[in-house]
């Protein structure tokens, strides 16, 4: 029972990384507004020919797909004053593999939450209240500190060799080619170029570690000021 006892704990502590990720990341991807300051940055109304609020419509229904029941998806635009399907075939097939790496996101977000939850739950009834509150406070501080490293290390990663992680990160990712895609051509290129990404990926690392400096805060907090008594 005590090796399981430190197994639990560490797992714990291992989740709080992954539950704080993988919000930021749902988060980012759900936001309009990660879609249209991009589109504004990078001027994608210029370089694809759509408004404003077709790119809008666009996002909305990317946003939609990712969360919907829907296999493949279609989204149609209007350029030029026509109706336009704004994705190709080989685009429709990536973008149902990046749903899928979607899906795997929340499955781990909800995973670690309910795993977090169920210990602590556990934890409470199962030691005196202080006690409780002060194995926990040390666990956040644990988890808080693991994910500021790993997020540091990401986000320093990005800023100087930005191009080879997004290579390897869709060599890891992807068991087909379908994401090399023209840029000259395919839309969902001309949509997010890879400053697009450069700049999600700086915002779910400074989310993430900001998270984890405020529980880890809080956990300090009480370890610093809690009653002595």
């Amino acid at each position: 029972m005590k090796y399981i006892g430190h197994i639990t704990r560490w797992i714990f502590i291992l989740c709080l990384p992954l539950l704080l990720l993988s919000g930021s990341i749902g988060w980012v991807v759900n936001s309009l507004g990660t879609y249209e300051n991009g589109f504004e940055k990078y001027n994608i109304s210029r370089s694809t020919g759509l408004t404003e609020p077709e790119l809008g419509k666009a996002a909305r229904g990317l946003i939609s797909y990712f969360n919907s029941g829907e296999e493949l998806i279609n989204v149609v635009v209007e350029k030029d004053g026509q109706p336009f399907v704004l994705f190709n075939e080989r685009e429709v097939i990536h973008l149902k593999d990046v749903k899928g790496l979607f899906r795997l996101d929340y499955f781990v977000f909800f995973g670690t939450l309910i795993f977090i939850l169920g210990y602590d739950a556990y934890s409470f009834f199962r030691k005196p209240r202080r006690e409780h509150l002060h194995n926990l406070a040390r666990r956040v501080i644990w988890g808080s500190s693991i994910t500021l490293g790993i997020m540091t290390a990401l986000g320093v990663g990005s800023l100087v060799g930005f191009d080879r992680l997004f290579l390897q990160f869709h060599l890891l990712s992807f068991a087909n080619d379908f994401w090399l895609l023209n840029p000259a051509t395919d839309y969902l290129v001309m949509l997010f170029p890879q400053g697009f990404w450069f700049d999600v990926t700086i915002t779910v690392a400074v989310s993430t570690a900001g998270a984890a400096v405020f529980l880890g805060g809080l956990a300090w907090g009480y370890l610093r000021f809690r009653p002595k008594t």
